[in-house]
């Protein structure tokens, strides 16, 4: 029993390296313009806010691709059969992240909350849901096959707990705000 649920949860990590990536680089390496170029919306609000630039964007996509690559090259010498990535399954976890994260940045903005202002549970899965629509849009066939119910169980449960923990490092190493 804790071999099979020791495979789940990695092969849970292993499907989601590529949505993970993304937003921790986007954060690491993002500076320059913002995505919304300080433009407000209708409501007097930032429409995404400064944390959400081109150049993060830029770098949490080829993060998100680069793991998904290195993840295809390694895959067959791996102890564990993993499942098996397409580049399109690639681009939408990758992408499909950020944009979840982008789309939650906007909620957020809409409802009076600041940059790095908690929003809790909402602030851990915005990502996955953005991740996870993307891919069943544009692969479905392989989202599926993949992210099966204990799959999807497993990463509801251990996303909350890594995202606290990288925010914390975040934080400890100036590139956050808050740790949350």
């Amino acid at each position: 029993m804790f071999d099979t649920i020791l495979t789940v949860i990695l092969t849970a990590l292993w499907l989601m390296l590529p949505a993970y990536l993304p937003n921790p680089c986007a954060a690491l390496f993002g500076r320059g313009t913002a995505i919304d170029s300080g433009r407000n919306f209708t409501d007097g609000r930032r429409i995404l806010g400064d944390g959400k630039t081109y150049i993060g964007f830029f770098a949490g996509t080829v993060a998100g691709i680069g793991i998904g690559l290195v993840q295809m090259l390694i895959a067959p010498y791996m102890p564990i059969s993993f499942p098996a990535f397409t580049l399109a399954a690639i681009l939408c976890l990758s992408i499909g992240s950020l944009l979840g994260d982008l789309g939650m940045s906007f909620v957020k903005r809409r409802i009076g909350l600041a940059r790095g202002a908690p929003f809790p549970i909402v602030d851990q899965l915005d990502f996955v849901a953005g991740a996870w629509i993307l891919a069943y849009l544009f692969e479905q066939e392989w989202f599926l096959l993949n992210f099966t119910k204990w799959i999807v169980v497993t990463i509801l449960i251990i996303t909350p707990i890594m995202h606290r923990v990288t925010n914390i490092i975040g934080y400890k190493l100036g590139k956050k705000d808050v740790p949350w």
